[in-house]
């Protein structure tokens, strides 16, 4: 078990040609093949791909942890020096969770909803180190402090579900660091999370690996993550490394198909759904046992070549002058990759027609009791506060904030799933706040119709997808009988680019992207007018997510669509938006057209939220706000302005005025309004927060 044969000069973490296969009663599945990857002492390694090309695959193998019918059947893994395949369980024992650590996606899933935290973060060195219960539990005390928790003492004592999401996965980390680990696995740490925690989490763990001296493995498909934390990655495809390199290098120069294909599916400051539309990558990832032969990224290449792309392996070779970059592609001294896409088309602007939605003074409020079992006092959750704006035809309103703002309970009031408290929503001339789903009339429920976060859950499973569609044009009594039905459902899959003969197939045949296509043909059966959408991408691949957005784009310049989008993403916001509403505790704290929210004067919470965002461009120079603290409870929401607790600017209101008085809604001009105290030079002086460098 002694380190002495190492030299730390060499890697600490060595996969060479790795092979993993997953075996079933019917075939072997190769998920990885070739793969091979070397993460240096204090070096952080990012492993970027779509869902399904191995990436945790490559993680649980180094974990060993492949469950029952997983096995690597080739190649090798090195943990300094000592090799992991063959390594017996005893042995393994003491390596994990001791030098070689993981954080999970889902941090409920690592911690133990009976313990108190104390108890969860001692047991680790109690049970690795052989330490004391009172060391443990004082050093348990100061890796709680350095994972910027307020009031160590109060959190040890806490049970799991006492924190926030953000807080459990800072729990996590220091349950991950509480035996220093040589080597820590990063799994999607922060997808579940809002921007503003997961910018504070991606500081916190830089700062901690320069602290520890931790090597990183950080697996992830958001391309501005990886840049932030990484000092190298490594770009897999359908299980095979296709490029790999010192981040900048990749990002600025990069030398294969599939690395330039994602870059052109995200949007990067500059892409407009007009004039610069992103760029989906044609066709669908290829299942395990399907893959073609020779290139694996080839059906979907712009650069493929019948003959030679796919006559056989194709090996990684080294980019000459590069740190360590190395690219599986045959072509690559061919490309100019210098050269415009060939396929953007430029799209005209649709045009914004009349007012079809207003909400005036709409307020929300819950009646929730203190008491275990419903007795107690009752105290109210303030979910929306005075919510105004008004939507029109053809147009996209981004709606954003963290988790909690309420910008899924006003969506919840629009759709009559929940009514208002008090205030009213006019839906072409029609008051319909107080009126529940069951009491709207058909053409009502038809026009407002929704989009969900998760695919997954919105779809009936014992269902094809042509009965879903038609079961919803039945209910919105369309076509005069079921002939007039089933055409309208083959309409329907042609409007969001899904082949007819998808209306045999059962959702579990379908992929992610697929599914949602299929929830927004069935939001348009019966004409929706309004279509409210929800998270609409944010489970979906980089790749898929431009295919959909340009999808809901196409539909609104064919239909006419007002669009209300739902988001934490403010990169698809800025692409997508005509104008942008920030929402906070209930409140609506600045609305107006995308170009007047994304440059200064900005309303400090918005101004935080731009600064979070990871945005994958080198060129880009970003001012780092992180936000100290969680959003206060809408049970019990601060006095005087809602933001006044996590500010940086409170320091500029002369007076204390925002500790004891609302702000007033104020007119910055073209429609621009923000909810803030800030006199009228400090907001002149405020700075952009992302610059493009000059070249």
């Amino acid at each position: 078990m002694t380190d002495t044969a190492w030299d730390p000069s060499q890697p600490i973490l060595d996969i060479d040609h790795l092979s993993i296969s997953f075996f079933t009663r019917l075939r072997e599945i190769p998920a990885v093949m070739d793969f091979s990857c070397k993460v240096m002492a204090g070096e952080s390694m990012g492993l970027v791909g779509e869902s399904g090309c191995g990436k945790s695959t490559v993680a649980l193998a180094v974990m060993r942890d492949l469950g029952k019918n997983g096995r690597i059947v080739a190649g090798s893994i090195k943990f300094k020096g000592r090799e992991l395949v063959t390594m017996g369980d005893e042995e393994l024992r003491g390596i994990r969770g001791s030098e070689i650590a993981m954080i999970y996606q889902e941090p409920m899933a690592s911690l133990n909803p009976a313990m108190k935290i104390g108890a969860q973060l001692a047991e680790v060195p109690m049970i690795h180190q052989g330490m004391a219960q009172a060391e443990a539990w004082a050093l348990a005390r100061q890796i709680v402090a350095d994972v910027r928790l307020p009031d160590p003492d109060r959190i040890l004592h806490a049970f799991p579900h006492q924190l926030s999401g953000g807080q459990q996965q800072r729990i996590v980390i220091a349950m991950a660091l509480m035996s220093k680990p040589a080597l820590l696995i990063l799994d999607e740490p922060t997808t579940a999370l809002d921007v503003t925690v997961e910018a504070g989490i991606v500081d916190l763990v830089k700062d901690l690996g320069h602290k520890y001296g931790t090597s990183m493995l950080f697996i992830s498909h958001n391309l501005g993550l990886i840049m932030d934390v990484c000092d190298r990655l490594c770009v897999m495809y359908s299980g095979e490394a296709v490029e790999t390199g010192n981040v900048v290098e990749v990002f600025d120069t990069m030398r294969h198909p599939y690395t330039q294909a994602l870059f052109r599916s995200i949007p990067l400051p500059g892409a407009d759904k007009n004039a610069r539309p992103l760029i989906s990558i044609p066709g669908n990832f290829p299942l395990p046992h399907e893959r073609p032969k020779g290139c694996n990224f080839g059906p979907r290449c712009d650069y493929f070549q019948a003959g030679r792309c796919d006559a056989g392996d194709i090996p990684m070779s080294p980019v000459p002058g590069g740190d360590r970059h190395a690219t599986r592609c045959l072509k690559w001294t061919e490309i100019d990759w210098n050269a415009p896409p060939a396929a953007r088309v430029v799209k005209t602007k649709a045009p914004i027609g009349k007012v079809v939605l207003k909400m005036e003074d709409l307020k929300k409020y819950y009646s929730i009791s203190s008491g275990a079992f419903g007795g107690g006092t009752a105290k109210v959750v303030k979910a929306n506060e005075t919510l105004s704006f008004e939507a029109h035809e053809g147009e996209t309103l981004a709606i954003v904030g963290e988790s909690g703002c309420g910008k899924s309970t006003f969506a919840k009031v629009l759709m009559g799933l929940e009514t208002a408290t008090s205030g009213s929503i006019m839906l072409f001339d029609e008051n319909v706040q107080s009126t529940p789903i069951q009491k709207r009339n058909v053409d009502t429920v038809s026009s407002v119709q929704m989009v969900f976060q998760n695919p997954f859950d919105t779809l009936n499973p014992s269902m094809t997808v042509g009965r879903q569609i038609i079961r919803a044009l039945e209910v919105f009594h369309f076509g005069a009988d079921d002939k007039a039905r089933e055409t309208r459902m083959l309409e329907l899959l042609d409007l969001v680019k899904l082949p007819r003969a998808f209306a045999d197939r059962m959702p579990r045949q379908l992929s992610g992207g697929q599914k949602q296509r299929v929830g927004i043909a069935r939001a348009f059966a019966g004409g929706a007018k309004v279509v409210v959408a929800d998270e609409p991408v944010s489970a979906l691949d980089v790749s898929v997510q431009a295919a959909v957005t340009d999808l809901l784009m196409d539909i609104q310049r064919e239909n006419g669509t007002t669009l209300l989008f739902i988001s934490h993403d403010l990169s698809i916001v800025r692409y997508l938006s005509d104008r942008v509403l920030v929402m906070y505790l209930g409140h609506v704290v600045e609305t107006g057209t995308t170009d007047q929210v994304f440059n200064p004067p900005y309303h400090p919470y918005t101004e935080a939220l731009l600064s979070a965002v990871p945005i994958a461009d080198t060129k880009v120079i970003r001012k780092r706000i992180v936000l100290e603290g969680d959003i206060p409870s809408a049970v019990n929401p601060p006095p005087g302005c809602p933001f006044q607790t996590r500010c940086r600017w409170k320091s500029q209101v002369p007076g204390g005025l925002c500790d004891v008085e609302m702000p007033p809604v104020r007119m910055l001009g073209g429609g621009h309004q923000i909810k803030c105290h800030l006199p009228e030079e400090v907001l002149s002086q405020m700075e952009p927060v992302i610059k493009i460098a000059a070249e």
